[in-house]
């Protein structure tokens, strides 16, 4: 789930396309500027110098939601199952964003995670996590006991839980910036306040009609998160799912507690609702944050409950797998929005994986909207999801892990992209 805003990214190129370019036929138009479309492009000009590419982004500056509105986990991969995507993508991502990261000297740490059991019924699924982190690849995974667990975290209670080294913290914004510049470097544009308003395919191209204007291509790939449905839409096409937002809250720890987490702790997640739980994250600039709940948001990017975009709420609303959805698990949504109203019970969920944490300590954080793909019967898309017909590629789920995930994606794209443009 994405947490609180970052630093801006400054624009770094022009706003309004050059008529020329505009006429010009491109190789590919990238749409959108967060880290997995900025990824995907900066992998097909890697891979093929020269091509043709542009990037369009429709805000005034890149990684302007999801991406920098994220608490800059970087996930190893013990969640997914082995074989899908998510799990393939996310191991192989972490390790390219490492090195893309120790290359060009972006702030990151692989300071370790604990994964925390705090009662026998969670035994049996720590132990499932444990077989998933082997099956995926995983390196130096431990199995802690409880006193093991006070070694890495003194104030961390727990039965038993286990220790994923791999785990880390990167600031992303700072990924998003570099991957601008180098796209720039291998000759693509990158066109900042350029909304996507149709996407019209011709008899050999596409044709991009957006707010500056039109843009011609041999391909185009969708990269569009919070609106990633739309766009399959806006390209003449029916989605499989439909994006339903869901906002993420945190708190902050005050200064003088943060020394209660060193790393950072998460709990086994519950089977009986789709989200991993509130978690404590150690922050790449300093600082610690909780959380997050997980709420439906009224507006796609909707970051308070008074954020309201009637549009988004009425689609979200007239959506029928929306309703099965909440029909399945209509305590703990009923429990999530209690959370995300009440700081005492926030505190207590907490509080049970550090229990000295206490009500005062919490300052009020930032939130994220996670774009979390729902089918028309109420379950949500687990694994990263990719529609495709002739010259476009939707990039239709990419929730977390997509930005560890990002320059794996990215190659992944390219390799089925490139042949196509021979």
């Amino acid at each position: 789930m994405a947490t609180h805003p970052n630093a801006t990214i400054n624009s770094f190129t022009r706003n309004t396309p050059a008529d020329n370019l505009k006429l010009m036929t491109q190789d590919v138009i990238v749409v959108g500027g967060g880290v997995v479309g900025l990824a995907t492009a900066f992998r097909l000009l890697e891979t093929r110098p020269g091509l043709r590419l542009v990037l369009l982004e429709k805000e005034p500056k890149l990684a302007a939601h999801q991406t920098g509105n994220n608490s800059g986990v970087l996930h190893s991969g013990l969640y997914y199952k082995p074989g899908s995507e998510k799990a393939r993508l996310s191991v192989q991502g972490l390790q390219q964003m490492i090195a893309f990261c120790r290359e060009h000297g972006i702030a990151h740490e692989q300071c370790g995670k604990v994964v925390v059991a705090t009662s026998p019924d969670e035994l049996p699924r720590l132990e499932n996590l444990w077989e998933r982190g082997n099956a995926n690849g995983l390196l130096g995974l431990r199995k802690l006991s409880a006193e093991q667990l006070k070694e890495i975290e003194p104030h961390a209670a727990g039965i038993a839980a286990i220790h994923v080294p791999q785990e880390g913290i990167v600031d992303y914004s700072a990924v998003s910036e570099k991957l601008g510049e180098l796209i720039r470097k291998h000759g693509g544009q990158v066109h900042l306040n350029t909304r996507v308003l149709k996407l019209a395919s011709t008899a050999s191209d596409w044709v991009a009609q957006t707010s500056a204007g039109d843009f011609q291509a041999r391909f185009v790939i969708t990269c569009g998160g919070l609106h990633s449905d739309r766009l399959v839409r806006a390209a003449g096409q029916k989605p499989a799912a439909k994006i339903i937002p869901f906002r993420g809250e945190y708190y902050k720890i005050k200064k003088e507690r943060q020394h209660l987490v060193r790393h950072l702790i998460y709990p086994v997640p519950d089977p009986k609702f789709p989200f991993l739980g509130v978690h404590f994250t150690r922050l790449i600039h300093g600082g610690i944050e909780a959380g997050p709940n997980a709420v439906l948001a009224f507006a796609r990017e909707g970051y308070r409950w008074t954020d309201v975009n009637l549009r988004d709420l009425s689609e979200s609303l007239l959506f029928p797998g929306l309703w099965k959805f909440l029909a399945a698990y209509p305590a703990l949504c009923g429990y999530e929005i209690w959370r995300s109203l009440s700081k005492a019970e926030f505190c207590r969920s907490l509080q049970r994986l550090v229990p000295e944490i206490r009500k005062e300590d919490l300052e009020t954080g930032g939130a994220g909207v996670r774009a979390q793909a729902m089918t028309p019967d109420g379950k949500l898309v687990e694994d990263f999801h990719f529609e495709e017909q002739r010259g476009i590629l939707h990039v239709l789920n990419a929730p977390s892990p997509a930005a560890t995930a990002a320059l794996a994606i990215g190659s992944r794209i390219t390799e089925r992209v490139l042949p196509r443009l021979s």
